[in-house]
């Protein structure tokens, strides 16, 4: 008699809709090898296709809001998701369109990294994409994840005042509607990177990380996409931050430069622990 075939469990399924990167370094590709390494399944959304290196972004070209839509609805149709991550959306009609899908979801955590520039400051975002993510996204966001720059851009709409606090930029955004903000100091002049979580009630907690040397690329996407696993296997927030942290933190000591430009996360760090130690 043949063996009774018994199917794996599937693992935790996390839906990215980001931008495609060209390096591997940020973007859909940060997304999905942060995921996998993290022990889920990712499922992606092309938003827009860009022409850049490690250095900077050239061109993006954005996917029409009806692909988007598309893409994402053939997915959910088929398979459950156990959490959502946006990352740059391209444009306010894509915006548009998945706030309309969170809204068919409301059970499952989102988790938003507002990308509002790529690290050489290149911009990618406009007003009216502004004010789709503060209208539309940053309502049904479980957790957003922006730099300190970009807490305080989306806090004043179309200021960057850099004497603005932040703990009153969490506030404002937790006033649109998210459930907890964590804002990143990797561009604050602190001694030590602060990242710095709140919510409703309040600041939940700060966790403090040694700098590193080095420009890193993705490392905001990676650390949004760890959130939106951790969620994923069903945690609370707050420890889920805390691991995301961790995991984002391993993948930057084991950081290489490929190219001329910047430094691009290893997600697959332990990965390499495990040949290193093979080979000894």
């Amino acid at each position: 008699m043949p063996p009774i075939f018994t199917p794996k469990p599937t693992p935790p399924l996390v839906l990215s809709f980001a931008a495609s990167d060209p390096t591997g370094g940020a973007g859909i590709q940060a997304d999905l090898l942060t995921l996998a390494s993290m022990g889920c399944h990712p499922l992606s959304v092309i938003t827009a296709l860009t022409v850049q290196d490690t250095a900077g972004v050239d061109e993006i070209l954005v996917i029409d809001s009806e692909w988007v839509m598309d893409q994402a609805r053939m997915l959910l149709e088929d398979v459950p998701v156990a959490a959502f991550k946006l990352g740059m959306l391209g444009s306010p009609e894509s915006m548009a369109v998945i706030a309309e899908i969170l809204a068919d979801y409301p059970d499952i955590p989102v988790v938003l990294d507002p990308v509002l520039a790529s690290g050489r400051g290149d911009e990618f975002t406009t007003d009216d994409m502004i004010s789709a993510m503060r209208d539309l996204l940053i309502p049904q966001a479980s957790i957003i994840t922006p730099n300190s720059h970009e807490a305080r851009r989306l806090a004043l709409f179309d200021s960057d005042d850099d004497d603005m606090d932040l703990a009153a930029c969490a506030k404002h955004l937790i006033d649109l509607g998210c459930e907890y903000v964590l804002i990143t100091g990797t561009h604050e002049t602190t001694p030590r990177v602060l990242n710095s979580l709140y919510s409703l009630d309040g600041h939940v907690q700060t966790d403090a990380w040694d700098r590193l040397p080095g420009s890193y690329h993705g490392s905001g996407c990676t650390l949004a996409s760890a959130i939106a696993a951790t969620l994923a296997y069903g945690q609370e927030m707050p420890l889920a931050v805390r691991e995301a942290q961790n995991f984002t933190y391993e993948t930057l000591k084991a950081a290489f430069r490929p190219g001329m430009g910047q430094y691009i996360p290893e997600r697959f760090f332990w990965a390499q622990d495990v040949q290193t130690e093979g080979n000894a």
